[in-house]
């Protein structure tokens, strides 16, 4: 389930340009990551892409599954996504 979350969070900025060409999809991961911000507060922000039940449960449970995750693994996600916009992959965005 982590590598599933880990490898959904790194495919997000290939959907929508690398680096600071989304900004959205990096605030999204941002928040994401940041465990001061709350499932609610999660929730709210991205109120808009929320259109069931089902797709507000699977958003409690992502946030849920990062809350759960030490700082040091929610630094390592950070590292890692930052690594993404850096590579040679994203240079062409």
């Amino acid at each position: 389930m982590k590598l599933l979350m880990v490898l959904m969070l790194a495919a997000l900025p290939l959907h929508c340009y690398a680096g600071s060409g989304c900004p959205l999809v990096e605030e999204v991961i941002s928040k994401t990551i940041d465990p001061e911000v709350s499932k609610t507060e999660y929730k709210e922000f991205l109120q808009e892409f929320i259109d069931n039940d089902v797709t507000a449960n699977a958003i409690d449970e992502l946030k849920q599954c990062f809350l759960n995750q030490s700082d040091e693994t929610l630094d390592s996600v950070g590292v890692l996504m930052q690594a993404i916009y850096d590579s040679r992959f994203c240079d062409n965005f």
